[in-house]
C-alpha cells in the first residue's frame, strides 16, 4: 500500500507507539504485587481524568457493558427513569433500561440536536417519581453534545441520579464528574484514552454508591460494590484485562506528564474547529450545527453523493478510514473522528481525502484553499479558550 492508513473514526482510535510497546510487554499475574502496583497507579490517574475523589472501576467489557452495569447497579425493576434519546446510543439506554424492567420516560431529540435543560426540567416535574436521568455527553452517532452540566444542576437538587455516557467525551472534552455533579460517568478504552477496545471505566458519586449498596445484586458479573471493594485492594473482582490496563497506564502517563488536561482539551477543540471549518469550506453541511462534540464531526452529504462509495474511495485511494452514518443516515453522512492520538496533520490528510472522495462519488466543490482555511482555523483556535469561539470560514 502506498498510503499510510489513518484511522479517523469515532473509535477505535490510533494507538501511540508508547502504548503499543506497553501492550507488548510480557504477561504478569493479575493477583500479584507487580500488577497491583500498576493498577493502583492507574487508578490515581483515572480519578484525575474523571475529576472525582471516588473510585473509577475498570471493567472487562465494552462501553455498552458499563452502561448495562450502571443500569443494573443503580435501579431496581419497576422504577422509573428518564432517557434522552437523540441517536443510536440514547436509544441503547432505553433498550438496556427496558431489559432491566424499568419504566421509561423518553425525551426524543431530533438527530443532530441536543436536549435542552428545559425539556429535562419539564420531564422531572411531570415525573417526580423518576429515579434517574440517562443520557450521553456526546451522542456518537450524530456528534451532538448534550448539556450535561446544566442537567446536573437539575438532578443534584433532587433524589434523581444523573447517569452520563462519556464514551466519546472522557479524555476529549471537559466533563468533571464531582464539579458538575454527575452521579455516574462511564467511558471506554478505545476512544480518547488511546487503548484498544475491551475495557470500560465507570465511577459513581457518593450518593450513587449509597444507592448501589441498597440495590440487591442482579448480575453475578456486573457487581459494582464488589468491584469497588476489590479495587481498593489493588485487584479486580474477576480476571483483569492485564495488558489493557498496562496500556492504559502508559496512555494516562502520556496525558498527565505535562500537568493537567488543559493541553488535551485545547488540542481537541482546535482539531474540532479545523474539521468543521474545512468541511464548510468544501460547501458541506454540518449535521450537528449548534451543540457539537470535540472528538467527532458529523458531515451531511449532498443529495446524489454515494456515501458508501465515498468511504471506500477515501480508504482505498487515500488510506483514510472514516465512519458512515447509522440507520436512516447510512450512506448520507460521514463521521470524521479526531480524538485521541490524532493531530493536525492527520486532519489535513482526512480533509484532502474527504474532498477527493466527494468528487469521485458524485459531489462537487470548487474550493481550492480548504486546507489552508482549515489550518488557519486550527491555529486561531489554539489561541482562544477551548469551547468559546469557532472561527468563521469566511474570515
Amino acid at each position: 500500500m502506498l498510503n499510510k492508513p489513518r484511522l479517523l473514526t469515532p473509535g477505535p482510535t490510533p494507538l501511540p507507539e508508547r502504548v503499543r510497546l506497553a501492550l507488548a510487554e510480557d504477561m504478569i499475574h493479575h493477583r500479584k504485587p507487580g500488577f497491583k502496583k500498576i493498577l493502583l497507579e492507574t487508578e490515581g490517574m483515572l480519578q484525575k481524568l474523571f475529576g472525582t475523589a471516588q473510585p473509577v472501576l475498570p471493567l472487562s467489557c465494552s462501553g455498552t457493558g458499563a452502561m448495562t452495569a450502571a443500569v443494573h447497579g443503580l435501579f431496581a425493576p419497576g422504577e422509573k427513569v428518564i432517557v434522552i434519546n437523540g441517536g443510536k446510543f440514547g436509544e441503547r439506554w432505553g433498550k438496556i433500561a427496558a431489559t432491566r424492567g424499568l419504566k421509561i420516560v423518553e425525551i426524543e431529540v431530533e438527530w443532530g440536536q441536543a436536549v435542552t435543560p428545559a425539556q429535562v426540567e419539564q420531564a422531572l416535574r411531570e415525573h417526580d417519581d423518576a429515579k434517574g436521568v440517562l443520557m450521553q455527553v456526546c451522542e456518537t452517532s450524530t456528534a451532538a453534545q448534550h448539556p450535561v452540566e446544566a442537567v446536573a444542576r437539575l438532578t443534584r437538587t433532587r433524589d434523581v441520579l444523573l447517569v452520563a455516557d462519556g464514551i466519546s467525551a472522557v479524555g476529549i472534552s471537559p466533563c468533571p464528574m464531582d464539579a458538575w455533579g454527575i452521579d455516574c460517568l462511564l467511558t471506554g478504552s478505545q476512544k480518547g484514552l488511546m487503548v484498544p477496545p475491551g475495557m470500560a471505566l465507570l465511577s459513581l458519586s457518593e450518593r450513587a454508591w449509597k444507592r448501589a449498596e441498597a440495590i440487591p445484586a442482579s448480575c453475578f458479573y456486573f457487581n459494582l460494590v464488589a468491584e469497588r471493594d476489590n479495587l481498593l485492594k489493588g485487584q479486580g473482582l474477576f480476571t483483569s484485562p492485564v495488558n489493557l490496563i498496562v496500556g492504559l497506564h502508559a496512555s494516562l502517563s502520556m496525558i498527565f506528564e505535562n500537568g493537567d488536561m488543559n493541553d488535551v482539551y485545547r488540542k481537541q477543540w482546535a482539531l474540532t474547529c479545523m474539521v468543521r471549518t474545512g468541511a464548510q469550506a468544501l460547501d458541506l453541511r454540518l449535521f450537528a450545527p449548534a451543540h457539537y462534540a470535540w472528538g467527532v464531526t458529523s458531515i451531511a452529504l449532498p443529495s446524489g453523493v454515494d456515501g458508501d462509495r465515498l468511504l471506500k474511495v477515501a480508504a482505498d485511494d487515500c488510506g483514510i478510514i472514516f465512519a458512515g452514518g447509522q440507520d436512516y443516515y447510512k450512506g448520507r453522512m460521514v463521521r470524521f473522528g479526531h480524538m485521541g492520538w490524532v493531530d493536525w496533520s492527520d486532519v489535513l490528510a482526512g480533509l484532502h481525502a474527504l474532498a477527493y472522495a466527494l468528487r469521485a462519488s458524485g459531489g462537487f466543490s470548487a474550493s481550492r484553499d480548504y486546507l489552508e482555511t482549515a489550518l488557519a482555523a486550527y491555529h486561531r483556535a489554539l489561541d482562544v479558550e477551548p469551547g468559546r469561539v469557532i472561527p468563521d470560514v469566511r474570515s
